[in-house]
């Protein structure tokens, strides 16, 4: 309902306002309303913040916490042991682990050449799918998924077994072409488990980097055929820059994956312990002395260590690479 009311302007103009009424006016939100829509937000992001604390957090809590301590036996072993706080001794002590640094900088110098590779693929394959319609690269990009969705030991123990020197399928290839290959020796072995990672993980970077190229307006790339552009140079010079984000993102993940070991390295080391050792990577050294050494405390201390390693690592990876964007 709406009302009108005339009245003399002061230059002596009659006009006409008209007033809203009552019913028509917009409804204002009380401050109830607005805590129970914060509320509602809360309670949807609440598992994800649970899950965060009891899987993350809690654990790095405990770790850092059991760091400080050490375990003393006694005279002779008659009086047992005891749990007496060591300060920084853990951590002093791997600082000065020579063999702890070694194997950090073995997979690091192993991620330089596996992950630029691994990226690289992923990037190739996310740009041939993007130039199919839609309905073929989804079939397509399901079926490149399908490695990543293996679980890593089953992963694992099917390349082993490919690469076993007595029951492999690859012995044979190898052999009709008169050469002789060992994949668990120490020449091929980071070779072997690059080989495996690149397989399995090289589906999930490319649906990331996929990703980013759908978001991007196809307006783009039909002005750049415009102006002449060849697909090539589409693709290395409009497509590349916009999915560099992506590049990021899966390239520190992946830095981060590598500095964590552990599957493949235990695995391969069932079948070639004399090349695999107890400290080839971080991650299967802490896992030894913790469970083999039972020195629960200094692996809380490495675990702590390497925890910062990827961190700073992380950290370096992003500044270089947002340098390289400006």
């Amino acid at each position: 309902m709406v009302t009108s009311a005339t009245h003399v302007a002061p230059q002596g103009t009659p006009t006409t306002q008209t007033r809203p009424s009552r019913g028509s006016e917009p409804r204002r939100r009380t401050p109830r309303w607005r805590t129970l829509r914060a509320l509602k937000g809360m309670g949807f992001a609440a598992p994800f913040f649970l899950g965060f604390l009891l899987t993350f957090v809690a654990p790095l809590c405990y770790a850092l916490w059991e760091s400080f301590f050490t375990i003393r036996s006694s005279g002779l072993g008659i009086g047992g042991q005891t749990v007496e706080f060591a300060g920084f001794h853990n951590f002093a002590r791997g600082l000065a682990d020579k063999a702890f640094w070694a194997s950090v900088l073995r997979v690091l110098v192993f991620a330089c050449v596996q992950v630029p590779v691994m990226l690289g693929l992923a990037v190739v394959m996310a740009l041939l799918l993007d130039t199919v319609p839609r309905r073929t690269a989804n079939r397509f990009r399901l079926a490149f998924l399908v490695p990543y969705m293996i679980p890593g030991i089953v992963t694992g123990l099917m390349w082993l077994y490919l690469y076993s020197p007595r029951l492999g399928p690859l012995r044979g290839v190898f052999s009709d072409l008169g050469a002789e290959v060992n994949f668990f020796s120490s020449g091929l072995l980071w070779f072997s488990i690059g080989n495996l990672l690149t397989w399995a993980h090289m589906g999930f970077n490319m649906l990331i980097v996929y990703g980013a190229l759908q978001a991007v307006p196809r307006e783009v790339f039909d002005a750049a055929r415009v102006d002449g552009a060849s697909e090539l140079r589409i693709a290395l010079s409009v497509k590349l820059p916009f999915v560099r984000g992506a590049l990021v993102f899966t390239g520190m993940l992946s830095i981060i994956g590598t500095l964590q070991l552990f599957n493949e390295p235990l695995l391969f080391r069932q079948a070639a312990p004399e090349t695999v050792t107890k400290d080839y990577t971080p991650i299967l050294m802490i896992y030894n002395q913790a469970f083999d050494s039972t020195d629960y405390n200094y692996a809380a201390a490495l675990s702590v260590l390497l925890a910062v390693v990827a961190g700073i690592a992380s950290f370096l990876f992003y500044s270089f690479t947002n340098r390289r964007q400006r």
